[in-house]
């Protein structure tokens, strides 16, 4: 199974990351176990050049990193596919994304596109073309001045085999059925080119059940890429499919269907468009509240930002839960990154979900592979507890949601609160894992436990009558105090100091053990 995101972006367009060059996409397609990368941005003299120089032809339509650009990277990982039709090494097709803004029927329009060409030859002479309508230096995303029917007539015009794709046809002010600047069907955009739209990206703020609830897409491929501005977003939106390697089956597969297995998704709710809104007084809200408000914040009068489900709502023809009988399945992830963060409490670019990230790719795979396909007690006896409950519980749909709105992403949680306290504190219990434990200094009494005192066993400690507080720990207390078993379990009775030996454990395993105070449960 091939897995292709076909729309991001190079460090040519404005809001990217520097590292958006040929060399990271190529490492973090490795590892992410993507198969096929969109260049992004081939409208773009510089970035077009620097293609040219890094990647060589392999199989028809498409391009591989050249060895000497290859970047070691954090980890020794190569996305090498089970199948063994395709290639080991991540492949790319020539990708761009067209800004177009224009007036059609008294009102300005503003749509995205993303475009697929087969060769070198065509993306030089498209842009050519282009360079004649507006400005591709200063953007790897131009914006033109011309209607969305003239951009695809010059792009038949000029290559017949380039695939043509409305991107994130949902997003409120640039793409095809935005709620401030979209149309009401295919034929008030494109006129009589319509029936040449074979295909639409749905954007990160829906899914295909969300739009499968319009009638008039039915005829199109729905599609789904991560638009990414850094290499690390690679995937948060991807296709799959059953095709061998090469452009023409590539095009086939999108403007047929044919070949098209389905498509990895956001939980659309994560999207920063999915719900109406104004971000400017944190005010989040569904549909029907904003009919009831008549589309005005009520904290400040102005117009909420009317967000992908609202306007779903408006343009649908079935009722929610419709499944279409033809309908390709889809499949709802959050990144490994976010899950991580989400099972450990940290955030998802910390410094200790990172480390943790390239530790499980080193240990597991590519991250798809770790998200879907790994065995979850694999997973936990790499990864602990938490991660393998977390991954189960996201394979499961079993996540709750903070909808995005007006540009703010949303938030999926796999825990809920305090759930997570709980689960740490049982497997601590248990002597599962050890989660979060810093390596000991080399004069504390842990790291001299694990030099010297390989036989100790976790066994029950039991403690003699101490009658006095005071008195220095006696032998038992002490072994109690300092012994490196993750389980300790003290039998005593009355008088024999437990809660001396218990707050003196603490302290140990707080100051000289440095263990984090969330890792710890005393009873």
């Amino acid at each position: 199974m091939m897995i292709a995101d076909l729309h991001i972006h190079s460090k040519y367009s404005l809001a990217t990351s520097r590292d958006c060059d040929a060399p990271h996409l190529d490492l973090w397609a490795r590892y992410k176990g993507i198969h096929l990368v969109g260049t992004g941005d081939f409208t773009h003299p510089q970035w077009r050049k620097e293609l040219q120089i890094m990647l060589t032809p392999a199989e028809e339509g498409l391009w591989q990193l050249k060895n000497e650009y290859r970047l070691p990277g954090e980890v020794a990982l190569t996305a090498a596919p089970v199948d063994p039709l395709l290639p080991a090494d991540p492949r790319f097709v020539l990708s761009a994304e067209i800004s177009t803004i224009y007036k059609r029927n008294g009102k300005t329009r503003k749509v995205h596109h993303v475009i697929l060409v087969p060769s070198m030859e065509d993306a030089e002479s498209l842009s050519h073309k282009l360079e004649a309508i507006g400005n591709l230096h200063s953007d790897g995303r131009p914006i033109l001045g011309i209607d969305s029917h003239d951009l695809l007539e010059i792009l038949l015009d000029t290559c017949p085999q380039a695939v043509y794709i409305p991107a994130h046809i949902w997003t409120p002010h640039f793409s095809l059925f935005g709620a401030f600047s979209g149309f009401e069907t295919l034929e008030e955009c494109y006129g009589d080119l319509a029936s040449y739209v074979h295909a639409v990206e749905t954007g990160l703020s829906s899914d295909p059940a969300m739009n499968r609830r319009v009638s008039l897409l039915d005829r199109l491929t729905l599609v789904s890429n991560s638009d990414a501005h850094s290499p690390a977003k690679l995937g948060r939106e991807a296709n799959l499919l059953r095709i061998a390697p090469s452009y023409p089956a590539l095009a086939h597969a999108i403007q047929t269907g044919e070949g098209m297995a389905g498509t990895l998704e956001f939980f659309p709710e994560e999207g920063k468009y999915h719900l109406d809104g104004h971000r400017a007084c944190g005010l989040r809200q569904e549909p029907e509240e904003t009919l009831r408000t008549g589309g005005r914040c009520p904290v400040c009068g102005k117009k909420v930002t009317v967000g992908v489900l609202h306007r779903i709502e408006e343009m649908a023809d079935r009722p929610a839960g419709f499944v279409l009988p033809a309908g390709k399945p889809f499949e709802s992830l959050i990144p490994l990154p976010e899950v991580i963060a989400a099972s450990t409490g940290s955030s998802a670019v910390s410094k200790k979900t990172q480390e943790r990230y390239f530790a499980m790719l080193r240990d597991l795979g590519p991250e798809f592979t770790i998200l879907r396909d790994l065995p979850t007690e694999t997973i936990e006896a790499s990864a602990g507890h938490a991660i393998g409950e977390g991954i189960r519980r996201l394979r499961a749909g079993k996540v709750d949601c903070l909808a995005g709105y007006d540009g703010e992403y949303g938030t999926i949680s796999l825990f809920a609160p305090g759930e997570l306290e709980v689960i740490r504190g049982q497997v601590s219990m248990l002597g599962i894992n050890s989660i979060g434990k810093r390596k000991p200094r080399e004069d504390s009494a842990a790291w001299r436990g694990e030099k010297g005192k390989a036989d100790e066993k976790a066994s029950p400690i039991v403690l003699d009558r101490n009658p006095s507080m005071n008195t220095p720990l006696n032998p038992q207390q002490a072994q109690a105090v300092m012994s490196t078993v993750p389980t300790l379990a003290v039998i005593a009775g009355p008088g024999t100091g437990k809660t001396k030996t218990l707050v003196e454990r603490l302290a140990h395993l707080l100051e000289e053990e440095r263990i984090p105070p969330s890792s710890i449960t005393a009873v």
